[in-house]
């Protein structure tokens, strides 16, 4: 069992930066890759990046490529989310899932998510 509490969300000016954190309690949690999604009102949760467990390989969305960038510290079973360069269409709430294999963390057939952040840029 893996549990999951996302942190560092709140209202940023379009151009600033925030990092999201997500802490996982869990004996396994080194063992799975965590990803970040998000969902704007109104539209579909999408996936936005994702780290393998021993954080050697990563995959990030076109649309936030070159501006968030994930990492983690197994040491302290947390993985951070820096969002730098943010736009307006970036606001959505943010969540963090785990999965055992990247290709369903990808996907969004997770096994474990967290309960959500709100991050709202101002433009």
């Amino acid at each position: 069992q893996v549990q999951l509490v996302e942190s560092g969300g709140g209202l940023v000016q379009a151009g600033g930066s925030m990092r999201l954190s997500c802490a996982a309690s869990g004996r396994t949690f080194s063992t799975y890759g965590v990803g970040w999604f998000r969902q704007a009102p109104g539209k579909e949760r999408v996936f936005v990046t994702a780290i393998s467990w021993s954080g050697g390989t990563t995959y990030v969305a076109n649309s936030v490529k070159g501006r968030f960038t994930i990492s983690r510290d197994n040491a302290k079973n947390t993985v951070y989310l820096q969002m730098n360069s943010l736009k307006a269409e970036d606001t959505a709430v943010y969540y963090c899932a785990t999965a055992a294999n990247m290709g369903r963390l990808r996907a969004g057939t997770c096994d474990y998510w967290g309960q959500g952040i709100q991050v709202t840029v101002s433009s």
